[in-house]
């Protein structure tokens, strides 16, 4: 099999590399699985270079999320041919995965492309709309980094359960991308944030969900409902979070983080399949749809880390492990 894998942390473009090794024998309990596509997060970009939050002991396989198909099981709950969303975290910049049965979950046959990511951020936006105030259509909420892959996945499951979002970006040009895929508020970020979201609304948000920190984070809170949430989730500024007094004081604001390695470890099973479910069903509603920029092959992986490491892409980035 071969593996992308990285010894020391780094520009990933030069760090990461790809090995050929034994595959392993199955444990009882586990299942192989070869992995069909598997997304290129600035996340896992991020981790690579050593600037994330946690980091993975070295020697390390790279990648946090894919899709794959099982070819052999060893135990009860899976079988041959099952497409499944891989564990997260487990290494999937891989042609195979060996995991425990348990991890693994089903998925019906569908766009690999699109069902590959559904570990990460769509499930990352559907919760940051769920666990922390309870929406009704009609109501209010705002987002930063709406341009963003969360970002996006926001604005198509608050347009299916129609709740309202103003999107805040942090230039001129991303107005016209988040217009194109049917935000219907816009603004970019300034220090009279607040008086244009009143200006385009007229409405204070019940919820505020924040990928920068720094001083957007503050006036994201200005935009609040008395005892609305603000929920970090990012830190895209690199600076902390520039709550005002007024605020948390006077205006009761409650201030959430949000980390979805923390809520794999506190949910049930059935509370991961409930979600995985809903959001592999609004992809096959066509609700739920990322655009896709360009596939790569795991011997490709410098390149495909240079081109998703620029930036300036118009969709995500895939690998596929076992061909395109």
């Amino acid at each position: 099999m071969k593996k992308v894998m990285y010894e020391e942390f780094g520009n990933p473009v030069d760090v990461l590399k790809v090995v050929e090794v034994d595959a392993a024998a199955l444990a009882d309990g586990q299942a192989r699985v070869d992995v069909l596509r598997a997304p290129i997060n600035p996340s896992d970009l991020i981790q690579i270079s050593g600037n994330y939050g946690v980091r993975p002991p070295l020697p390390a396989t790279a990648g946090n999320e894919g899709i794959g198909r099982v070819t052999e099981v060893n135990g009860s709950g899976m079988v041959v041919g099952q497409l499944v969303l891989l564990p997260a975290g487990v290494g999937t910049w891989v042609t195979e995965v060996i995991a425990d049965i348990r991890h693994l979950i089903p998925m019906p046959e569908g766009d690999v492309d699109q069902l590959c990511m559904m570990m990460v951020n769509p499930a990352t936006a559907q919760l940051l709309m769920t666990e922390f105030v309870e929406l009704k259509e009609g109501d209010w909420m705002i987002q930063s980094a709406a341009n963003s892959a969360v970002g996006t996945y926001i604005v198509q499951l608050a347009k299916a359960r129609g709740i309202n979002v103003v999107n805040v970006v942090r230039r001129d040009t991303a107005v016209a991308d988040m217009k194109a895929i049917g935000a219907d508020v816009v603004i970019v970020d300034s220090p009279d944030l607040a008086k244009d979201v009143h200006k385009a609304t007229g409405a204070k948000m019940k919820l505020a969900v924040d990928a920068v920190a720094g001083d957007t984070a503050g006036r994201l809170a200005d935009t609040l409902e008395r005892g609305a949430t603000l929920v970090n989730y990012g830190g895209m500024s690199n600076q902390p979070s520039a709550l005002g007094a007024a605020a948390l004081i006077f205006n009761d604001i409650v201030v959430r983080g949000f980390w979805l390695v923390l809520w794999f470890e506190k949910a049930s099973k059935e509370e991961r399949m409930g979600v995985y479910a809903s959001l592999t069903a609004s992809v096959a509603k066509g609700e739920l749809h990322a655009p896709i920029d360009k596939v790569f092959t795991l011997d490709q992986i410098g390149e495909a880390a240079k081109y998703s490491w620029a930036g300036e892409r118009k969709g995500k980035v895939l690998l596929a492990p076992n061909g395109i």
